[in-house]
């Protein structure tokens, strides 16, 4: 597949999740909840994680932002549901490895629709907005 194809088939899985975000809302019962916004540009986020035996059961989020931070929320919670904390947690460090133009292997890691924001990491101002859920994961977790 050429670089344009690909570029475009990213940019559609990014506003599908914009605008079809998974994982929208609340969680039912006792969760983890942080909120965070990004001031530069307004992104504001509400993440909820649902966490038993260590283990990622729920996760979901609330806020408004731009099609990057929200669409990253949706990818976010849909590939951390399922996860042992620390695989959790390594995912985020390899998504912030792959936002500051790192080589990361996806696959190796399941993060599914996430390795459509890698090109992310060509706009220094965008890549605040990319991590604000990952960012409120990692502050969740540690908490």
């Amino acid at each position: 597949m050429s670089f344009n194809n690909l570029d475009t088939l990213y940019r559609q899985v990014i506003m599908d999740h914009y605008k079809n975000p998974r994982n929208k809302g609340s969680v039912e019962g006792d969760a983890l909840t942080v909120d965070m916004n990004n001031p530069t540009c307004g992104d504001r986020i509400q993440l909820q994680l649902q966490v038993e035996g260590g283990v990622v059961q729920d996760a979901k989020f609330s806020g408004e932002g731009c099609s990057i931070s929200m669409s990253s929320a949706s990818m976010m919670t849909q590939a951390v549901k399922g996860k042992k904390l620390d695989d959790a947690l390594n995912m985020s460090k390899a998504f912030s490895d792959m936002m500051l133009g790192e080589d990361v292997d996806t696959e190796e890691m399941d993060m599914g629709d996430v390795e459509a924001l890698q090109g992310v990491s060509q706009f220094p101002a965008r890549i605040k907005c990319a991590t604000l859920a990952w960012k409120a994961m990692e502050k969740g977790v540690q908490e």
